[in-house]
């Protein structure tokens, strides 16, 4: 009785979970980046709020209200030979408890020569016994140029919510030029919580960021250091293999939002996002 029981929550359980797909590539004509085709499936939409210049804008909107365990999303996207497009999200995405199989997200980026993409989302949001695997693809032509950032937060300080325990896997892939030139896999899972608190970790903090920026070098390192008596929270930055890295990690996530958006406008010419600045 008790398997039979299970096994139809678990089948509930798995017909209820959410699946969205964003594909589109973007490409430069007449002086403009425009859009080319568009595939949107399930609760995953990509809106394109206003027209620019040069360079084009995309806001991605989830439908499903967050993500929670066993949800399953994939977005790709192409920008062709002198496109340029700005990515962000409509709010913070937030992860819910998952009592079953983690959520997915599985993001591949493909930036050809001469072009730029952005990658600004809001924070990711993980609450307490939140489980989600996140995948980065990315594929760069040699002078092709990129500025992503992720931001993650265990927990809502705010609200007096804390992330004690669930699942954070996050694996990064990047290739210039057909050439591997970076690969990082981070995974805490368990005790979160305890294991945050540890100095080798966060420190305590509870808000971690990462900026990649395609091309980089020792100049740009220098530029960001020269903020660093503007930080509020800890911020390590360096350069090899033709890119910049930007690592941080905060008490809280509006302290790390305000570093993020100090290497950013360092780093990049690219405006923010309006969305990042309400």
């Amino acid at each position: 009785m008790r398997s039979g029981i299970a096994s139809a929550t678990a089948a509930t359980f798995a017909a209820n979970r959410a699946l969205g797909a964003v594909r589109f590539g973007v490409h430069h004509a007449d002086g403009i980046t425009r859009r080319g085709d568009l595939h949107e499936s399930g609760s995953l939409r990509v809106r394109f709020p206003s027209s620019e210049d040069d360079g084009l804008s995309a806001m991605f909107v989830n439908t499903a209200g967050g993500i929670a365990g066993g949800d399953r999303f994939d977005i790709g996207i192409a920008a062709g030979e002198g496109a340029r497009l700005t990515l962000t999200t409509a709010a913070a995405e937030k992860v819910y408890r998952a009592p079953g199989a983690a959520a997915r997200l599985d993001i591949a980026l493909k930036v050809d020569a001469g072009a730029h993409l952005s990658w600004l989302p809001q924070e990711t949001i993980l609450f307490d016994r939140a489980r989600i695997v996140r995948s980065f693809d990315i594929e760069l032509a040699e002078d092709a140029s990129l500025l992503l950032c992720e931001i993650v937060v265990f927990g809502r300080a705010a609200m007096g919510e804390t992330m004690r325990h669930g699942e954070f896997v996050d694996r990064w892939r990047m290739r210039r030029g057909g050439r591997l030139v970076f690969a990082e896999t981070v995974r805490l899972d368990g005790e979160i919580g305890e294991k945050l608190a540890r100095r080798a970790i966060a420190g305590g903090g509870t808000a971690i960021g990462t900026a990649l920026i395609v091309p980089g070098d020792e100049a740009l390192v220098e530029r960001i250091r020269e903020a660093s008596e503007r930080f509020g929270g800890e911020v390590g930055i360096s350069a090899w293999n033709g890119f910049a890295m930007a690592r941080f990690c905060a008490q809280d996530a509006a302290r790390l939002r305000t570093d993020m958006m100090t290497v950013l406008g360092r780093a990049s010419a690219v405006p923010l996002p309006r969305l990042w600045l309400n």
